[in-house]
């Protein structure tokens, strides 16, 4: 195995960094991996779904755990998102038996995206929400950031650790109506329509997207500042001994 102590100094003659970043969307934490390892770096985004607005160097539609199984080894470190329709509180409880009885479901693919990335032998990330079955190494939030959405994700941690940022107080509330009182606010609601809820040039401004305009895509993307954090984090932990996938 080649070492390689930091990629962001590598030279041009050394092949890239290779990133999978899966169930990419449109590839919010795809430029988050990208600010934080610099050019030296290739990612590669997988999604079910066909993203004409992915942010990386190459995109395959496909099943991701398929696409772990059969590639992941040939990564440096991989990210994966899984679908949270499924995974949150408005599945949960009395909501989970009005979805039942309306036909609706949703995919719940962490447990076996965990299994495939622990067959990779990579280092790993996964990312959820709150209520997600994602171990709960790091919580990270838009008012880390400054930025003009909470959106608090979880982060489980493969094969590496770091320590849990400060979480900062929030400054006020979401912007929208509530119960039928409208409430103003240093946050926008970046999910949905109506109520007072996001545009699309709002969730752009808000997390820092500038190459996509597609409203529910947008909504589903991570800030990028997120994944840089953890990207910069990745390369503080690993950096003395990171080891570049043959």
């Amino acid at each position: 195995m080649t070492q390689h102590p930091d990629i962001r100094r590598a030279p041009a003659a050394l092949r890239p960094f290779r990133v999978l970043d899966g169930c990419c969307c449109i590839g919010g934490a795809t430029e988050g991996y990208r600010r934080a390892f610099g050019p030296n770096c290739h990612i590669t985004g997988v999604d079910i779904e066909p993203q004409p607005d992915y942010r990386g160097d190459t995109f395959h539609q496909g099943d991701v755990i398929e696409f772990i199984r059969a590639h992941g080894h040939r990564f440096d470190l991989i990210h994966v998102s899984p679908p949270c329709q499924g995974e949150g509180a408005p599945t949960k409880g009395t909501n989970a038996a009005r979805n039942a009885a309306i036909g609706r479901t949703y995919p719940r693919i962490i447990s076996p995206v965990r299994a495939a990335l622990e067959t990779t032998d990579r280092p790993y990330v996964i990312e959820n929400v709150a209520g997600s079955e994602v171990r709960k190494d790091v919580r990270l939030c838009g008012e880390m950031f400054g930025l003009a959405v909470l959106m608090h994700r979880y982060f489980e941690l493969g094969g590496w650790t770091t320590l849990q940022p400060t979480h900062p107080r929030h400054r006020g509330r979401v912007r929208g109506w509530r119960h039928g009182e409208y409430f103003d606010g240093p946050y926008v609601a970046a999910y949905g329509k109506g109520g007072g809820k996001a545009t699309v040039e709002e969730i752009r401004a808000a997390k820092g997207i500038d190459w996509s305009t597609d409203h529910l895509r947008l909504r589903e993307a991570l800030p990028p500042t997120y994944t840089e954090w953890i990207g910069a984090a990745f390369l503080a932990s690993l950096a003395p001994t990171l080891r570049v996938a043959a």
